[in-house]
């Protein structure tokens, strides 16, 4: 099978390494990349958000499977466009990926499936803002109701800054505030007239929003994550799955929008029950590189599956044991004004660590031809263990083997989940 990856963060560096190492996949492409998928792909020059270039490059590759990694090309129509050629892709539709695409839009499926989530009040105005505000209360929960590159909620008891941030929005969804640990699970989801739609989970993650240690800080894009959860109700997998996975794309496929490709629900473990904090409408970052530390089946076919809806016709994901950890080294100045174009160092002594993947995120060349700081987020250092202390000890160690100067990592990812188990 040849594959096309199309992105180029840390999301879709992991994705191309773990079709690598898929015996089913003999070539992996992808569009436009980064240094690091250029290790294990083909790299090819392509602006990811033109759906008529990136279905020309698969076209012309024969390609057997397109990956669409990021959420900004969904939203697009990226997937539409190579779908329209007759070549397998795995990501939704440009109106499917609305369910990540507007925070709205999200709120009117989960109110039509009946999926357990926070109250909200859409606002357009400042007066709506305000008053929204001022009927939940604090913690004030404000979503920017488009795309914002997972920066675009802010959670704070100050109101003012509440206000501030809905000022830049031209729509913005204010919530309730649900109490309780986040949990992120993914599902590849695929549909057929045979089977009609049908929810794949895979295994439950957890990751770290704020900048800094102890949860303080400005949101970010995600500074770290782990799986397995080992405080993680037995049936919560279930539960999503009948909850909140199955109701959602069987609504979707009701309202003529079927849903291909990976639904990832951020959740809630409220006081008061489960409850969905947000929908995204692919594969999320930085959980999906501990995934794919320990994803035991061949990526390829699961999402080759997914996108050409024979996914009940395949075995159930399998797991390796242990666990896995992400960490995230970021650029000065990040998630406000990352700095770029710093000399990183240390990459490779970090990857030979054992059960380490140092994966590219942010990253280029420059003229001299030094791998630099090209992002925010710049890379993501996974380490699988036998348990999460082993892998926390490797992904740590990993970790203090780079340099970028400024560069800071969260120190805490796993780390009362590793002391619990």
């Amino acid at each position: 099978m040849k594959t096309l990856v199309i992105g180029t963060g840390g999301r879709e560096h992991a994705l191309a390494l773990a079709l690598s190492r898929d015996p089913s996949v003999t070539e992996v492409h992808a569009a436009p990349g980064n240094p690091g998928i250029a290790q294990v792909a083909t790299l090819h020059d392509v602006d990811p958000l033109d759906g008529s270039a990136v279905a020309d490059l698969a076209d012309s590759l024969g390609v057997d499977l397109v990956v669409v990694g990021p959420e900004a090309p969904l939203v697009a129509g990226v997937a539409d466009a190579v779908r329209g050629r007759g070549i397998a892709v795995f990501g939704p539709s440009g109106e499917a990926a609305q369910l990540e695409g507007s925070k709205a839009f999200a709120k009117q499926v989960m109110a039509a499936a009946e999926v357990p989530t926070a109250l909200a009040h859409v606002c357009t105005t400042p007066d709506e803002v305000v008053a929204a505000l001022d009927a939940f209360g604090a913690p004030y929960v404000v979503k920017d109701d488009g795309l914002a590159a997972g920066k675009g909620v802010v959670v704070t008891d100050d109101r003012q800054a509440a206000i501030d941030h809905a000022a830049g929005c031209e729509r913005v969804v204010i919530e309730e505030y649900l109490d309780g640990p986040e949990v992120s699970l993914f599902a590849l989801c695929s549909w057929s007239e045979a089977d009609g739609a049908v929810v794949v989970p895979l295994q439950p993650a957890q990751d770290f929003k704020r900048a800094y240690d102890d949860d303080a800080g400005p949101n970010t894009g995600g500074m770290g994550a782990y799986t397995p959860l080992p405080w993680a109700p037995d049936d919560l997998v279930e539960e999503v799955r009948t909850r909140v996975l199955q109701p959602t794309v069987d609504t979707m496929a009701q309202r003529g929008t079927p849903f291909t490709g990976l639904l990832y629900a951020g959740l809630a473990l409220t006081s008061r029950g489960l409850k969905v904090v947000e929908f995204n409408a692919r594969f999320g970052d930085p959980e999906t590189q501990a995934l794919m530390a320990l994803l035991e089946s061949p990526v390829g076919l699961l999402l080759h599956a997914a996108a050409t809806g024979d996914l009940a016709a395949v075995p159930a994901p399998v797991w390796r044991d242990g666990a896995a950890v992400t960490v995230v080294v970021a650029a000065e100045g990040y998630p406000v004004a990352p700095r770029k174009g710093d000399v990183i160092r240390g990459v490779d002594d970090a990857d030979a660590v054992e059960g380490v993947d140092v994966i590219h995120a942010g990253t280029a060349r420059d003229a001299d031809g030094n791998l630099v700081t090209a992002g925010g987020r710049v890379l993501t250092v996974t380490a699988a263990g036998a348990d999460l202390a082993e892998a926390r000890r490797r992904a740590y160690a990993a970790v203090d083997l780079i340099h970028i100067d400024g560069g800071f990592s969260r120190r805490d990812i796993a780390a009362k989940a590793a002391a619990a188990s």
